[in-house]
């Protein structure tokens, strides 16, 4: 059966892993106590601060006051857990970094021109990152190639589940209503790739600097040489 999807990660897949952590993780943190409370009426924020204190006290039987809620969330950042009540209040504060100019998303230069020529030769492409689709949505309208946004048909988070779990692509293909046989998943992260081939899926591991082939992997440099691997599956 034509590849007719082609689902992408994130962080290290079309973004540099660094940006991430040496821009936007950082941003976030240095502003994360005064946005709380400043936006303290705000319902995303309520109903994070309770996210993370029902988590609190499910984990470790502590009823958090508000200073400790704060931070619990940074300790949070600066572990890089995937809490949906730190990656929504993250959205929130990236959301004034990138409309405010403070940044721009840095994404590998041969990503853009790779999607448009997918798109345009008819495949879908949409995003499955463990940053939340508000994340998403930003990271790709602010780039350096302006906004990317229309290139992608959907966005998907933990919303759909793990990454490292099988479950979660069966949700997507759901989702999409395409089979595994139509899709193909690129991603960095050997343990996504082996979840996502567990329900069928075809993967391709990115193997950009800093990056490590997986014993087992069908692997690529970049997009292009994704490009040169799926090219003579008709579309």
């Amino acid at each position: 059966m034509p590849l007719r999807y082609i689902l992408l990660d994130i962080e290290g897949t079309v973004s540099p892993i660094p940006f991430v952590h040496k821009v936007l993780f950082p941003y976030s943190r240095r502003r994360l106590k005064d946005f709380v409370q400043s936006h303290a009426g705000d319902p995303t924020v309520q109903s994070s601060l309770s996210a993370t204190q029902a988590t609190a006290l499910a984990e470790d039987q502590q009823v958090l006051t508000a200073d400790e809620t704060i931070d619990r969330l940074l300790h949070w950042i600066d572990t890089d857990r995937k809490h949906p009540a730190l990656k929504a209040l993250q959205g929130l504060i990236w959301r004034e970094g990138y409309e405010s100019g403070e940044f721009t998303s840095d994404i590998y230069a041969d990503v853009y021109p790779v999607l448009a020529a997918w798109k345009e030769r008819g495949l879908q492409l949409g995003i499955y990152s463990s940053g939340s689709v508000q994340a998403q949505l930003l990271l790709f309208k602010y780039t350096d190639r302006g906004d990317m946004t229309p290139l992608f048909s959907h966005h998907f988070d933990t919303a759909m589940g793990g990454k490292r779990e099988a479950g979660a692509y069966n949700r997507i293909l759901a989702q999409i209503g395409l089979a595994a046989s139509d899709v193909l998943f690129l991603s960095d992260i050997a343990a996504e790739l082996e979840a996502a081939a567990a329900v069928g899926i075809e993967t391709i591991q990115l193997v950009r600097p800093g990056t490590s082939a997986a014993p087992g992997q069908r692997t690529a440099a970049d997009l292009d040489a994704v490009d040169k691997l799926i090219l003579s599956q008709p579309c």
